[in-house]
């Protein structure tokens, strides 16, 4: 579902993971920005030109080369329609190789951070300092300008890091503006919203919220709605939201499997029902799921096997309750880019499990209010419908629960294991005041036992990595080390009071290469 509202900047997706992100920065800025795959027919693409409403376009990354067969491209009669285009990754690359430019394999690649040096301060760069950090991720490169372009920087590995044809409105930039490791990369996209484009503000959080509590509202007058949740930011605030729309013609359902972290089920109970006065439904059916998971180790299996006995359960609990039109449930857009339903032909990350398919045969209609926004977009909507700040900061939680900050089979001695040690990590989190400054601080069970001395004996225990990050929205992330005397207490505590474990590990590895979980 969008917003009815005409797009002034359209972003064409190429398969990029950031495609999204790029739409919210410019929605960040007042100026609605709707997304489209590649591939859409003129009149898609281009649409609201002739009236002047579209004032540009932006090319997506992706994971392709533009040399190789099949490679996604656009017609290039979009060059000679006079709109202003910004190339990103992938988008630079693919305009370089339609005008006549070469692009060809890197010597060296690009991934991660990275110094753009600034050779000509044309309009994206006016007023930037002449050096900065940008994020790249990128394998090839231009060789060869086309006609009429320019370099307006470079960097060590990459010597068209940007480059313009100003008199045609034509910009490309090699690496990503969008995400927030790149300094500066909302001032440059600003530079071509407004300066380029000269687009308009004429879009808000606050009014894209009430469109949605109206539409909801519009439809709950045809059924019932059915919510999941969880108990985390995303499914909460829907619950919330769609409780706003339709009172009591709405039920959120919530399933304990077995996974979930010390305390969770009765703080979720507490929260939805007592605090906000939603109604629930509440299901325990760990036992199921720990059976079920009974000597399996591959983490998609892991990951198949939870939301298989998730919608086994679900529906079950459903069909006993009473018929329901609707089917709602907090899809966010990093969950559809990373299982590779992006609007382009981007990579497969993971995968994940959803009701759709079996809400479905069961004659029920699936909503995903929330399937183009962003967690913390969400936040904001959550401050919004008015949601207590413990909840509204609550850091991520994944699907499959501890089953994948568990490497390995997933036993309840394990969970013992994990469950004790993500709770002194938790409250050693907080009591330092670090909680709400990360996006996620959490542990992780190596079941590799390592030798130490306990006691004034030999031990023979697991081990515990601590994974913290900071992140904006998940996309990106890097590595945070805590002060040391916090890093200290932390793994004392842990050693000292989780039984089973004799040493404790800190992950520093930024997202990408690596995930922010570790299955």
């Amino acid at each position: 579902m969008r917003p009815i509202r005409k797009a002034q900047i359209r972003v064409v997706d190429f398969g990029s993971q950031y495609t999204q992100l790029i739409a919210r920065r410019v929605r960040e800025m007042g100026v609605y920005a709707e997304i489209v795959p590649y591939h859409s027919p003129w009149e898609v693409l281009t649409a609201g030109l002739a009236e002047g409403t579209l004032r540009g376009l932006i090319f997506s990354g992706g994971p392709q080369s533009v040399y190789q067969r099949g490679a996604p491209t656009v017609c290039p009669e979009v060059y000679q329609a006079g709109i202003p285009i910004l190339g990103i990754c992938y988008g630079l690359q693919l305009m370089a190789h339609q005008l006549g430019g070469q692009v060809v394999p890197g010597p060296i690649r690009e991934y991660g951070p990275a110094r753009v040096e600034v050779e000509t301060p044309d309009v994206l760069f006016q007023e930037l300092p002449p050096t900065f950090q940008v994020w790249m991720s990128h394998g090839d490169r231009v060789e060869r300008l086309p006609p009429g372009f320019q370099v307006l920087a470079h960097t060590e590995a990459t010597p068209c890091a940007a480059f313009a044809d100003p008199r045609r409105r034509l910009y490309g930039v090699q690496f990503h503006p969008e995400v927030a490791h790149t300094a500066y990369g909302r001032d440059i996209l600003a530079r071509f919203v407004f300066d380029v484009c000269g687009a308009a503000r004429d879009w808000d959080l606050a009014a894209y919220m009430r469109e949605l509590i109206a539409w909801v509202q519009a439809r709950s007058q045809e059924g019932d709605i059915l919510v999941a949740v969880s108990g985390g930011v995303d499914s909460t605030v829907l619950a919330r939201l769609i409780h706003e729309a339709a009172g009591d013609r709405m039920l959120a359902v919530f399933v304990n499997n077995g996974l979930l972290r010390q305390g969770e089920p009765e703080a979720v109970q507490a929260n939805l029902r007592d605090r906000m006065g939603i109604p629930l439904h509440y299901v325990d059916a760990s036992e199921i799921f720990l059976e079920r998971l009974r000597g399996v180790t591959d983490p998609e299996q892991k990951r198949r096997i939870i939301g298989d006995t998730f919608v086994d359960v679900f529906i079950q609990v459903t069909r006993s309750i009473r018929p329901f039109q609707f089917f709602a449930q907090g899809t966010l857009y990093p969950d559809v880019v990373e299982s590779g339903a992006s609007l382009g032909p981007s990579a497969v990350i993971k995968t994940h499990h959803n009701l759709v398919e079996a809400v479905r045969s069961m004659g029920m209609e699936v909503l995903e209010p929330f399937r183009e926004l962003f967690k913390d977009e969400v936040r904001q909507i959550a401050r919004l419908l008015g949601i207590p700040d413990d909840v509204i900061h609550r850091q991520p939680f994944p699907g499959p629960g501890l089953a994948i900050r568990i490497l390995g089979e997933v036993t309840p001695e394990r969970l013992a294991i994990l469950r004790a040690a993500d709770a002194i990590v938790e409250a050693e989190i907080r009591l330092g005041g670090w909680y709400e400054r990360l996006w996620q601080s959490f542990a992780v069970l190596i079941p590799v036992r390592t030798v130490g001395v306990m006691g004034d004996e030999r031990s023979y225990a697991h081990v515990i990595a601590l994974r913290i990050v900071e992140s904006q929205d998940g996309m990106t992330a890097d590595w945070v080390y805590l002060p040391e005397d916090l890093l200290r207490r932390l793994t004392a505590r842990i050693v000292n009071e989780v039984r089973g474990v004799n040493r404790v590990v800190l992950d520093v590895t930024s997202k990408p290469p690596a995930t922010i979980e570790w299955e």
